[in-house]
């Protein structure tokens, strides 16, 4: 139906990178969503004021918080697919994953008076007035909450939205806690005692977890966590198909929104080489890039001695002192600066950032392991690996 609704309600929808066509099919999401929470809200609650079930309140609150969800998940939608300006440059797609935020505080906030109400229903258990007509209807809400999840997710990952991710995941969450009052519903008149409160709690506990994964991965978005290593190798292939590039490295990736990518990386060329030819060659490696991936990208080159016998062998030197030490380093950025008496190893090392050991400590144990007919002095820049 909601594959249906998107056909024919959304022009170009098979364009799944425009941002008019995402927010057109989120806000669509999230005019159904409105419908079914409010919907699954107003039968549940009947229902658990009927027969006196404080679980199945709770759960019909959850809907309606859901319907709250979707209001925010709609105005989000709306704000993202507003252009660039002078106050916003990079674009206001970031709207998606703040409102992605607002969403799981909303859940954890429901979680925590659902275990409250829970916990006064075990202190101060009531008779529970079990009727068949409660789990038809929450047998319905188990089906259309799976129904939600299984568009939410589809559509998520199509058109690569996070906040249909979690409104898929508060959806799946659903399904666990009313199947988990459905069972109470069932259990209690069977074993004559009312399971109505301990269900509650279990309810409660799985909507917190699910809301502390949601904060969790908008915080980590937000924060600028590590690029998808997908992207930063589809970039690097590109960058090193072309016959000017030596090396990249430096390759940092800032993440805006879903379709708001900026990139910046160092190339290494040969210094011998025409630089005005380089440079076209570098241009033409960033359009590429912008028209077929959408990223931004930015490249800095930097020049090196290429077959010069001298530079050639001290690098092999770095490089073997850095083998026999068993560390996952890497260097770029080589070069040497020769004088009569001794010579400068100038580069820059790649350290994870799990390694212990201090910049003077790192100077210490490379130095000790380069032996050189001349001395040599090492000139260190600390990375560490952004991509």
């Amino acid at each position: 139906m909601v594959d249906y609704l998107v056909r024919r309600l959304i022009p170009n929808y098979e364009n799944t990178k425009d941002s008019a066509v995402r927010s057109a099919v989120g806000r669509l999401c999230g005019i159904i969503g409105i419908f079914a929470n409010i919907f699954l809200f107003v039968i549940k609650y009947a229902i658990g004021v009927v027969v006196n079930s404080i679980s199945i309140r709770a759960d019909a609150i959850n809907n309606l918080s859901d319907a709250c969800s979707n209001i925010i998940s709609i105005v989000s939608f709306h704000v993202s697919n507003k252009p660039a300006d002078e106050h916003h440059p990079f674009g206001h797609e970031r709207t998606e994953t703040i409102a992605s935020m607002f969403v799981g505080l909303i859940v954890g906030y429901i979680g925590i008076e659902m275990a409250r109400e829970s916990l006064d229903k075990i202190l101060h258990p009531a008779t529970l007035d079990f009727r068949y007509v409660t789990l038809v209807i929450l047998g319905i809400s188990i089906l259309v909450k799976f129904w939600m999840y299984f568009y939410n997710k589809k559509l998520a990952k199509v058109y690569d939205s996070s906040l249909l991710e979690a409104t898929a995941l508060d959806s799946i969450s659903d399904v666990m806690g009313t199947g988990a009052v459905l069972l109470s519903t069932i259990l209690s008149p069977v074993i004559g005692f009312n399971l109505d409160g301990f269900m509650g709690i279990i309810v409660s506990v799985i909507i917190l977890f699910n809301a502390y994964k949601l904060i969790k991965e908008v915080i980590n978005s937000l924060l600028g966590e590590a690029p998808d290593p997908g992207i930063v190798n589809k970039i690097s292939k590109q960058i090193m198909e072309n016959s000017e590039v030596l090396g990249v490295h430096d390759l940092m990736i800032h993440n805006y929104g879903p379709n708001r990518l900026f990139a910046s990386a160092h190339v290494e060329v040969d210094s011998s080489h025409d630089i005005f030819l380089v440079h076209d060659q570098i241009d033409n490696i960033e359009r590429r890039i912008k028209k077929e991936m959408g990223i931004e990208l930015v490249l800095h080159m930097d020049p090196v001695r290429v077959n010069d016998p001298e530079t050639e062998h001290y690098k092999r030197l770095v490089a073997q002192a850095i083998q026999s030490l068993k560390v996952k380093w890497s260097f770029h950025d080589f070069r040497i600066v020769a004088g009569p008496t001794h010579v400068n190893l100038v580069f820059d090392l790649v350290v994870p950032f799990s390694d212990p050991y201090t910049e003077e400590q790192i100077h210490s144990m490379l130095s000790e392991r380069i032996e050189s007919d001349k001395p040599v002095y090492l000139v260190i820049t600390i990375d560490h690996p952004m991509a």
